[in-house]
């Protein structure tokens, strides 16, 4: 678990950002899906600091499109069209907003990304601990990535989270030794 850790640092150091002025620009960043709530029905801070920073960065034109990565696993759960409808809310035009629905973890998001979407190079956007394991996947994958780090929560607050990730983290070399695909492949579509 430590050397698992210990690698994915060690390669995402200088390809996350947390400052808007020096992030490079990139055509297209990738927002990673979360639940909008969580169980009990309040809001998802990682889900609002996250739409907060995809909507800074195509503000500021460091992005041009927004690609939605998330869990549309049934009818009555749909990450990838609640994180559209309240991107053009916010005066994001939906035409700049591609979604992919299969995008049910991490993998499966950076692989498609560039086998489905076409893409050489993207700004992940989530927070710093998950941008680095997607650095480090899209990385494995041909996919150039670097990250937009969203707000953090406090570890505190985001206890179960964080040690998630920790096995999470573990979870990337098994599926590299394993050569693990996306749930779904599918027809490519093109971001323009």
């Amino acid at each position: 678990m430590i050397v698992c850790n210990i690698l994915i640092n060690s390669f995402a150091e200088g390809k996350t950002y947390s400052n808007l002025t020096s992030i490079p620009k990139n055509k297209v960043g990738i927002i990673l899906g979360t639940a909008k709530n969580i169980k009990g029905g309040g809001s998802n801070p990682y889900y609002e600091y996250r739409l907060k920073a995809i909507f800074s960065l195509f503000k500021a034109k460091k992005i041009e499109f927004i690609l939605v990565s998330g869990d549309n696993g049934s009818i009555y759960y749909n990450e990838p069209t609640t994180i559209k409808n309240d991107l053009v809310s916010s005066g994001v035009p939906a035409d700049k907003i591609f979604l992919d629905y299969a995008g049910f973890r991490t993998l499966d998001s950076m692989v498609r990304a560039k086998e489905v979407f076409g893409l050489d190079d993207v700004t992940v956007v989530s927070q710093k601990f998950h941008n680095e394991r997607a650095i480090y996947i899209a990385h494995k994958n041909e996919l150039n990535a670097i990250g937009f780090n969203a707000e953090d929560i406090s570890l505190e607050s985001g206890l179960k989270v964080q040690l998630r990730e920790y096995f999470a983290r573990v979870k990337v070399f098994i599926d590299l030794a394993l050569n693990t695909r996306p749930k779904f492949s599918g027809d490519k579509i093109k971001i323009e």
